[in-house]
């Protein structure tokens, strides 16, 4: 006659096998973590990658259900490799490893489509469980589970305040021509669109050559993007 406990060990659905792949340019790392991985009950590791390009491509060979992916790699970045994966594979549910990010990075992240932020001096405390409640449906960051995701972007976002923007003493006015400089705006050209006279457009220059050091409009354009005195969503 069977025992209760026999019957209950029979009647129990065998847990499923969470198959990952690791994406790490060091190998030492990716050895590491497959080795940690292999201690784990019901985790198994099914392939590896050295580079952006190889998470790709391993992750639409093998089809896991999480991809651990660095988030500085060769060839393709952490977050393009990404971008390319979620287009083409949704379902697989990344993990970012990484030894620093900023909270601005995070979010990147998580709009693109991470399921959870590990960082490497973390990973033998932290891994295992974040795979598991990733895999579980819910979110890994800051070093705990999270089931409130607007709750954890509204907290990033409060964190992520913008860095401040060095101006040089230029006016708003001012910066705008600069941004028309590296446009390449002739003065004509900013004179009429901010229906102002070519004279007061080249008083503006005069005074931006002043505040910044530079004799000509190439070396302001060059001085600009190096600056930054003009951002990237500006042009």
């Amino acid at each position: 006659m069977k025992t209760t406990a026999s019957k209950t060990r029979q009647s129990a659905a065998p847990v499923p096998t969470v198959r990952l792949v690791v994406a790490d340019d060091h190998p030492v790392v990716r050895i590491g973590v497959r080795n940690m991985l292999m201690s784990e009950p019901g985790l198994e590791v099914v392939g590896e990658a050295g580079d952006g390009d190889e998470a790709i491509t391993q992750t639409l060979e093998h089809e896991p259900d999480i991809l651990l992916l660095d988030l500085l790699m060769p060839k393709l970045p952490g977050l393009e490799a990404m971008r390319a994966i979620m287009d083409r594979f949704p379902r697989v549910k990344i993990i970012m490893l990484t030894s620093t990010i900023t909270p601005q990075q995070i979010i990147e992240a998580l709009q693109i489509g991470a399921r959870g932020i590990v960082l490497k001096d973390a990973v033998t405390d932290h891994l295992a469980t974040s795979i598991r409640a990733v895999a579980a449906g819910d979110y890994w960051i800051g070093g705990q589970r999270v089931v409130n995701l607007l709750q954890a972007l509204h907290e990033l976002n409060q964190q992520a305040a913008p860095p401040v923007r060095k101006t040089y003493g230029l006016t708003p006015r001012e910066l705008e021509v600069v941004q028309c400089i590296v446009e390449g705006c002739s003065n004509k050209d900013i004179a009429r669109q901010f229906n102002i006279s070519e004279e007061t457009v080249k008083r503006h220059l005069s005074n931006i050559f002043d505040k910044t050091g530079v004799s000509t409009r190439l070396e302001l354009a060059l001085f600009a993007i190096a600056h930054k005195l003009v951002l990237p969503d500006e042009l």
